[in-house]
């Protein structure tokens, strides 16, 4: 089996740390850190592995990583960008600073790397881990839906455009059991305690995040769709990873009206049951 070079972001957990783990018994792989903690894991992992520091929250650390990586290979044959935050309230209630970071991290920090490795990736892959989000019909994670959303048009007006033989593809999992949702409930706390007018709102939306923690689909399943996606000649531009994904899609081609009473009667459904 020949030999391939991957670079993943948000290497240290969840998706990230169980593709490396597959991937790096017969691959070279450049896996980013953003928690200078988690570095010295990632070595210990695979001799195969070489750890580069990137903080998308942190742009003046993207041009450093991927000048790192240009340094030790002169090409990359898959990109798979997984680093991401969710940031979550009530639109009225957050700040426009978070909201223009949820876009730094998941989106322009994506952009900005994968445009400046292209020169390496010419007739390679770049993988983008979306997210069911992407579909836009979930309350209270708007950043983090439309972040999802553009990170997707974004990328597939890179495939459209570019002249390099890219391929592109975005994986778009359900409900994953990863720490992402314990970090969201701390990173937004701010927002969703204390939140007057949506206590009840915010304390679902607290049980639901410690509950998808635990109880969504294992990271494997994501990993065996990446996989899948980057092993195939003409894969898919969009793959999704669980029922709840799947659903998803199919309710957002429904007119938008039909949509939010849907979004909304089992939005008060569910905070009712809580």
């Amino acid at each position: 089996m020949k030999t391939k070079t991957y670079v993943v972001t948000g290497a240290t957990s969840g998706i990230g740390e169980a593709l490396i783990r597959r991937l790096a018994e017969s691959n070279i792989i450049f896996a980013g850190y953003r928690s200078e903690l988690k570095a010295d894991k990632l070595e210990t992992i695979s001799s195969n592995i070489y750890p580069f520091y990137i903080d998308y929250a942190k742009p003046e650390t993207i041009k450093p990583a991927a000048e790192f990586i240009m340094s030790k290979c002169t090409k990359i044959d898959t990109l798979v960008n997984i680093a991401g935050c969710v940031v979550a309230g009530p639109v009225e209630k957050i700040e426009m600073c978070e909201i223009r970071r949820q876009f730094d991290v998941n989106v322009f920090g994506h952009l900005e790397f994968a445009k400046d490795l292209i020169g390496i990736l010419n007739g390679g892959r770049i993988i983008n881990v979306s997210s069911m989000a992407s579909f836009g019909i979930f309350p209270f994670i708007s950043p983090y839906c439309a972040s999802k959303r553009c990170l997707d048009m974004f990328f597939n007006s890179l495939l459209i455009e570019n002249k390099r033989e890219l391929k592109i593809i975005s994986i778009k999992p359900g409900v994953i059991a990863t720490p992402l949702w314990g970090k969201s409930v701390d990173e937004n706390s701010r927002y969703i305690n204390n939140c007057t007018g949506y206590e009840e709102e915010m304390r679902f939306l607290i049980n639901n995040a410690k509950k998808n923690e635990t109880k969504g689909l294992s990271v494997e399943k994501v990993v065996d769709v990446i996989l899948k996606a980057d092993s195939a000649k003409n894969p898919k531009l969009s793959y999704t990873v669980g029922k709840d994904a799947f659903v998803a899609g199919l309710i957002s081609k429904l007119p938008q009206g039909v949509v939010n009473r849907l979004v909304k009667f089992g939005l008060k459904a569910r905070v009712a049951k809580q």
